[in-house]
């Protein structure tokens, strides 16, 4: 009895499939492009009012959009002047299982966090030029505010040396939050691009 082709074939496509199996699995457990992240809550350093949990919903929904896995936590950035993980974001981290911690403040260039802000004190002179009934302050045209700077740092588990740790300088104008949120998609993307090269 000679045998089929089919027969023939058998091991080639027992080969093919067991291989198909082997590499479908390898893929599954690699993470995403560019790992899980988690992004802690923006912290205002300002003094200025600005919508946080939008500005960090916006940011994860953003690093979303550059194709990584990014989850908002619930502790905070520290409001300390250096960027680092505090305890609630390494637990958090270790909790969620990401592969990256984002950390992100928005700060005033011109104060100094070391140093209480004194307000000055005018005796016995010309307060200001400026009319007080007038809102603009004698300009027309749109009313520009001072910069702020968006420090930001990534992060990898278990780490005290960051990945990446810069920041943006944003000139904002009209609503400070909107104009805010300008800044952190432009966060987001430095952040994706920095993760897709790891």
């Amino acid at each position: 009895m000679r045998p089929s082709r089919c027969s023939s074939f058998l091991p080639f496509i027992f080969l093919l499939a067991s291989t198909s199996l082997a590499c479908s699995q390898e893929l599954s457990s690699q993470p995403e492009t560019g790992g899980k992240v988690c992004v802690a809550a923006v912290n205002n350093r300002t003094g200025k009012s600005l919508f946080v949990e939008r500005m960090t919903e916006r940011l994860a929904r953003s690093l979303g959009e550059s194709k990584l896995n990014a989850v908002v936590m619930d502790s905070a950035t520290t409001s300390d002047r250096e960027l680092r993980p505090t305890l609630g974001n390494s637990e958090e981290l270790k909790r969620r299982e990401c592969d990256y911690l984002v950390l992100t403040q928005v700060v005033d260039p011109k104060s100094r966090p070391t140093e209480p802000v004194i307000p000055p004190i005018s005796i016995g002179g010309k307060v200001s030029s400026a009319n007080a009934s007038d809102p603009l302050g004698g300009q027309s045209g749109p009313q520009y505010r001072d910069p702020l700077d968006v420090n930001f740092a990534v992060f990898r588990p278990g780490s005290p040396k960051s990945v990446l740790n810069t920041k943006i300088s944003d000139q904002p104008s009209g609503n400070v939050s909107d104009s805010m949120m300008q800044a952190v998609d432009r966060e987001a993307n430095r952040i994706g691009h920095e993760l897709k090269k790891k």
